[in-house]
């Protein structure tokens, strides 16, 4: 008999993240994700939600969900290869598609779902992944479930990627595929991959392209058609266009686009599809929704656009280093991790729900506070915020 503890270690690695202060402590929402919403029973501004267009609580999503539950049930009682495809999973892809401009779409239980069980199926053994070195997570995952050979490149950086695409080519035996990914918003920073660049580099060197457009869907692009959309491209350069419904569309789920071929090859190969529960119909309905409004409803791309301006300007203005950030993501770098909390701690204190970003989610001396802009936010609303920034932002001395 051995008295050795197996799960001993649980309790142990806890308790340091608790003592060094790096553990996750939840905040609860008290009802939906809205721009004035209750969090730990405190009524606060929303300023760290995904929810970009403010659709998770739009009357056409709720509507949609009902009316879904009332006609196909809660839930589709399968995996989509067996009897978990639906007519309104169907109904979604094709509508996918059409809006994104792509021959074909698939649709994930989640957005890490799609990069964990699509990547490590398009390389393996044998092949390279050349990958900018601030990619999420899920691409991390994905590709060490892979066993693929692995480069990275410096951030949002062609020429670094044209380098190491140049030795890659030197490689014996040669590599049989080559792929590059990217994000195409970088959510910490909020700055946005020089997509049309890393195609054209991948293209000369014969490379598969990849992007992770979580944080552009609904933001970039014709009426927030995403990335490929921004930068005019076309998915016989950028072959697999990754995104998810969880964010701007307002709902959850994750999905890819590119050709009919992928789609196929998807279907079969890749095991987070093949093996989960599919959607349930309202989560479907309310996506299908989702995509209607941002095909009739213009307003919201527009006013996240024009709320993220005023916000950049007036923090920049304050004296706050916002970074790199091009988009509705905008970080309050303030330095030390310490400094970050207890700007945020201020800031709820103040009416503003702002999470801190720090070490090791970022860089040591690089702490921020992440703020996301929400188009259902008034203008009040923004200038509400911005007075407490400036409040906290003086009393702690960053400004």
């Amino acid at each position: 008999m051995t008295d050795r503890d197996p799960v001993g270690f649980l309790g142990r690695e806890v308790a340091e993240l608790v003592a060094a202060d790096l553990d996750w402590k939840l905040r609860v929402l008290g009802g939906p994700s809205t721009p004035r919403c209750t969090v730990d029973g405190r009524p606060v501004l929303m300023f760290c939600s995904n929810n970009y267009l403010g659709l998770s609580n739009h009357p056409r999503l709720k509507e949609a969900a009902i009316a879904a539950v009332r006609s196909h049930g809660v839930g589709s009682g399968s995996v989509r290869p067996i009897a978990g495809t639906m007519d309104l999973h169907m109904e979604l892809e094709r509508r996918l598609a059409r809006f994104k401009g792509a021959p074909a779409s698939l649709v994930y239980q989640t957005g890490f779902a799609a990069n964990a069980g699509l990547l490590p199926q398009l390389v393996g053994e044998g092949d390279l992944v050349v990958s900018d070195e601030l990619n999420h997570g899920s691409i991390i995952d994905g590709v060490r479930l892979s066993r693929a050979e692995r480069a990275v490149y410096r951030h949002a950086d062609p020429a670094d990627l044209a380098r190491a695409l140049a030795t890659a080519e030197e490689h014996a035996p040669a590599f049989r595929r080559i792929l590059v990914v990217t994000d195409g918003v970088f959510s910490m920073d909020g700055d946005i991959a020089p997509l049309d660049r890393i195609a054209a580099v991948a293209h000369d060197h014969g490379a598969m392209v990849y992007v992770d457009d979580a944080h552009g869907e609904g933001v970039l692009g014709d009426g927030g058609r995403g990335i490929v959309s921004h930068y005019h491209l076309t998915h016989d350069r950028v072959h697999v266009e990754m995104g998810t419904f969880s964010k701007a569309f307002g709902v959850v789920g994750g999905h890819v686009s590119g050709s009919p071929e992928l789609v196929q090859f998807a279907y079969n190969k890749s095991r987070t599809w093949l093996l989960s529960g599919s959607h349930p119909p309202a989560v479907v309905a309310a996506c299908i929704a989702a995509v209607d409004v941002l095909e009739q409803e213009p307003q919201h791309v527009a006013r996240l656009w024009a709320l993220t301006r005023r916000f950049k300007q007036a923090m920049v203005g304050l004296g706050f280093d916002t970074g790199a950030s091009a988009t509705p993501i905008t970080p309050v770098i303030v330095g030390e991790s310490a400094t970050a909390k207890r700007m945020s701690e201020r800031l709820l204190e103040l009416g503003v729900f702002a999470l801190p970003i720090v070490f090791p989610m970022v860089a040591k001396g690089k702490a921020r506070i992440r703020t996301i802009m929400n188009a259902a936010l008034t203008d009040d609303d923004v200038g509400a915020a911005i007075a407490a920034f400036e409040t906290a932002g003086r009393e702690l001395g960053l400004i």
